[in-house]
């Protein structure tokens, strides 16, 4: 049990660095699970299928974490706000519903078909590079953002973001990079377009984390004969639990580290790191895990 939590404590760090930065956590996860495979079980398909529902759960200390970070703002009822800022929240918590269609729809009708097709090393070096790129050059655009406020960000643009982060269902995309990138492309700010990136989170990673969980216990019963009568055993339970505390701690400092960032600095640096990213990832499965 030690070795094991003491692996999820590496991959809560890994979660809570890169569900934030545009970089993909799927395809760190990805490389990390090769090297610390996470073994809770004798039975190897119980161990794949536990890791699946466990990179979906820890994201959920990454989301704990702009609660607490953005309570105050996020909060509708507040004490401390008067009617005209109540207001704003609210609206505020619409445009992210707004934005969450596109990707809800889509998750729902097509999420195992994309997991079970999509879920390759090979496409996910792909989408790495591929979004590097637009990263470059969508930063090497001479331009005077037009929305530099969320309380400005209208229905078309969000649901356009909205789009953007539909098409992060591919693997390797980065919900938090193509989010961004989308608010980019579309006339935001960066700190409008990361800010609003952190909202469309809690929708998106909430709806994730509870399709997934469904569907574990829905099937866990059948799939092992009875040997899990509970959803998750001790083990599972404490692995998990490590993973999610530390993804939420690292996720405050990281999401504390962009903020200040992108004060001074653009997101050529994360395109970069992309492209150098899916080429390892391509150079790993491609020829040396062969």
């Amino acid at each position: 049990m030690v070795l094991e939590i003491f692996k999820s404590i590496l991959m809560g760090i890994v979660q809570g660095v890169t569900e934030w930065l545009p970089i993909s956590s799927t395809g760190h996860m990805l490389l990390l699970d090769q090297f610390l495979h996470i073994t809770v079980s004798p039975i190897a398909q119980r161990n794949q299928d536990f890791f699946d529902v466990y990179k979906v759960v820890i994201q959920l200390g990454s989301i704990l974490a702009v609660l607490v970070l953005y309570f105050q703002r996020l909060n509708p009822f507040s004490a401390k706000k008067s009617a005209a800022e109540k207001k704003e929240t609210l609206f505020l918590w619409l445009k992210v519903l707004i934005a969450s269609i596109p990707a809800g729809i889509a998750g729902i009708l097509f999420d195992e078909q994309i997991d079970g097709v999509l879920a390759t090393p090979y496409v996910i070096s792909a989408a790495l590079i591929f979004y590097g790129f637009l990263f470059i050059i969508a930063e090497g655009r001479e331009r005077e953002p037009r929305i530099n406020d969320l309380s400005r960000l209208d229905g078309r643009t969000v649901f356009g973001i909205g789009v953007w982060q539909m098409l992060a269902l591919v693997p390797g995309t980065s919900r938090s990079g193509a989010t961004k990138l989308g608010g980019l492309l579309l006339g935001c700010s960066r700190l409008v377009a990361v800010e609003f990136s952190f909202f469309m989170a809690i929708p998106a990673m909430f709806g994730g984390s509870a399709i997934r969980l469904l569907k574990f216990a829905v099937e866990n019963g059948e799939k092992y004969g009875g040997q899990y009568p509970a959803l998750f055993s001790g083990v599972e339970w404490a692995v998990l639990l490590a993973g999610f505390v530390v993804a939420f701690v690292v996720s405050i400092g990281v999401i504390r580290f962009l903020l200040n960032f992108i004060k001074k600095h653009d997101f050529k640096a994360f395109g970069y790191y992309r492209i150098a990213l899916g080429l390892l990832v391509l150079a790993y499965f491609g020829i040396i895990a062969r």
